[in-house]
């Protein structure tokens, strides 16, 4: 194992782990939004509704993130509607594909992390808000809503982790990320275990932070009711 070599690449695996972080960041603020969304859609007793959300969430969960990003990167771009739209700035860069990938998968799994957190709040706290004369709106956004999310933190926790993983298929379209310098520098060098081992050596670091920053909120907000 050259570990010179090892040491000598590690600042151009530390560049592609900006972009990682940066994809990972836009895609679970995204995602969060996607899957509040679609969690809401869930509980809804409208059936047309519910079914539409878990549709959504079925064959996002059932299919590969990375067949779901070949579709978005490649199959859209045959549209020729979407090529002579406005949405064609967004959709011939693979970065911004990457992120509409991850974010509607990460979104699939979200919507269900908080829909069995929506159904397992105590109906205690809701009568006790009715009982207060609280309207239904402002009992969900004010008090439903903060509790499932308190209550899924150690799921979320682990769909960020997985995610972050998720990350690296990116490099698949040309996106320079932690596993597109790695596969550059094993391209470059014919040594992939000195590559990759490194760039393992990184996601795991970066796993370890976001493990301990999902427990130390876990620790101060919990998550049971």
């Amino acid at each position: 194992m050259d570990i010179n070599l090892m040491i000598s690449i590690f600042p151009s695996l530390l560049s592609g782990a900006v972009i990682t972080l940066k994809l990972l960041a836009s895609s679970m603020f995204f995602g969060l939004l996607i899957g509040l969304l679609f969690a809401i859609l869930r509980i809804n007793k409208n059936p047309i509704i519910n079914k539409f959300a878990y549709g959504y969430s079925y064959f996002f969960r059932g299919t590969p993130l990375l067949v779901q990003l070949y579709l978005i990167y490649y199959g859209l771009a045959n549209i020729e509607f979407l090529r002579n739209s406005f949405l064609w700035v967004i959709i011939r860069e693979p970065y911004w594909c990457a992120i509409i990938a991850f974010s509607l998968n990460t979104g699939a799994y979200t919507s269900e992390i908080l829909r069995s957190a929506f159904q397992t709040i105590k109906e205690g706290y809701i009568e006790a808000a009715q009982s207060l004369g609280v309207t239904k709106k402002i009992t969900f956004y004010k008090i439903q809503i903060p509790i499932a999310i308190k209550q899924s933190l150690p799921a979320y926790g682990n769909e960020i982790i997985l995610m972050l993983k998720g990350t690296s298929l990116a490099s698949v379209i040309t996106i320079m990320d932690l596993m597109g310098e790695a596969r550059k520098v094993n391209v470059l060098t014919f040594k992939p275990f000195e590559a990759f081992i490194t760039a393992g050596i990184i996601y795991l670091f970066l796993t370890f932070i976001i493990h301990n920053i999902v427990k130390y909120l876990e620790k101060k907000y919990g998550f049971q009711t």
